[in-house]
């Protein structure tokens, strides 16, 4: 897992205790979690008590940093070992990193669940309609005599109960180079799928 700088100088912040008390710690990792998990739970640091007399600007770069690190560590299914020694690195002391470990463990599957859920699934092909053309002439050549295929994909998008199409036209020649592309591509998932 790699950080940026920024997400790195705002966990100096957070795990330095001139610039975050141990409870107000305790709290703003609990908001990074809460935000990411509900979104009226979104940057309600600003009006938390707990940081009052604190500099708002480095509350809030130390929550963005946490809100990052938070994210990237679930993504990665991080254990509290290899997200220790983050944030040794940070500047974390060992009580510190307790703190964080605990509210990291307890919300780390609800996270995982939050993250399976985003995304972008290209769409499923569920059905295939095609019709073969012969043009004789066109409006630009006397004679053409080609074949045309029109092929129309009706694809379901997850999420969607509509279906939509993707309609397309191919020569001959073009329909065989996808279809034998098609093929190396299932080949090569066979080949993943094995391993």
């Amino acid at each position: 897992m790699e950080l940026s700088q920024s997400t790195l100088d705002g966990l100096i912040l957070a795990g330095d205790n001139a610039h975050v008390s141990d409870k107000s710690l305790s709290v703003l990792v609990t908001r990074a979690f809460d935000g990411l998990l509900d979104d009226r739970h979104k940057n309600l640091i600003s009006k938390d008590p707990s940081f009052r007399g604190t500099d708002q600007a480095i509350v809030k770069e130390a929550y963005a940093a946490l809100v990052t690190l938070v994210s990237e560590a679930s993504k990665y299914d991080l254990d509290v070992s290899s997200l220790g020694s983050v944030l040794e690195d940070c500047k974390f002391t060992n009580e510190r990193i307790e703190i964080f470990n605990k509210v990291y463990t307890a919300k780390k599957q609800l996270m995982q669940i939050l993250l399976s859920s985003v995304g972008n699934t290209p769409p499923h092909i569920v059905d295939v309609d095609w019709r073969l053309d012969y043009y004789i002439k066109n409006n630009h050549l006397e004679r053409v005599n080609e074949a045309v295929y029109l092929v129309s994909l009706k694809t379901e998008v997850p999420g969607s109960r509509e279906l939509k199409e993707v309609q397309f036209s191919c020569t001959q020649e073009q329909l065989q180079d996808l279809v034998g592309k098609l093929k190396d591509a299932c080949k090569c998932l066979e080949k993943v799928g094995q391993i």
